[in-house]
């Protein structure tokens, strides 16, 4: 599967989800429903995934990113009225951090749907180590 196909099936299932819902839930309750709708379309996904952050070779600590999925995509989830920099800016941070290649801000908060994809300037292939 393509990211292109997955992305796409990850919006649709968000969608689904927000139209069900609606804006004004926790970010958990909108995180759960997503896990659900993912199991529904087949795809292979971790919730929460912890990531230990290096700095210069160090370990400094762990994050988690609310989903990776097929091992290609990251979903960091929010539930707030309006996405600012600092979303986007932690959203490539874990990009980096799991070397994947694209990225999921998805905002579950406003009236519609918002949705930000997000890529790695420095995804390192490690199926071809020379694209970048």
């Amino acid at each position: 599967m393509t990211i292109d196909e997955i992305t796409y099936k990850i919006n649709g299932r968000a969608m689904k989800v927000h139209n069900t819902l609606g804006n004004g839930f926790q970010e958990v309750i909108y995180q759960r429903c997503l896990a659900i709708e993912l199991s529904k379309a087949g795809l292979n996904f971790g919730r929460e995934v912890e990531q230990t952050i290096f700095y210069e070779g160090i370990d400094v600590g762990t994050r988690r990113a609310d989903f990776t999925v097929e091992s290609k995509v990251i979903i960091e989830l929010k539930a707030i009225i309006h996405l600012e920099d600092v979303h986007l800016a932690q959203a490539k941070n874990y990009l980096v951090a799991y070397n994947f290649p694209v990225g999921l801000l998805i905002n579950f908060g406003a009236t519609s749907l918002q949705f930000k994809k997000v890529f790695n300037p420095k995804y390192n292939n490690p199926a071809n180590p020379t694209i970048n």
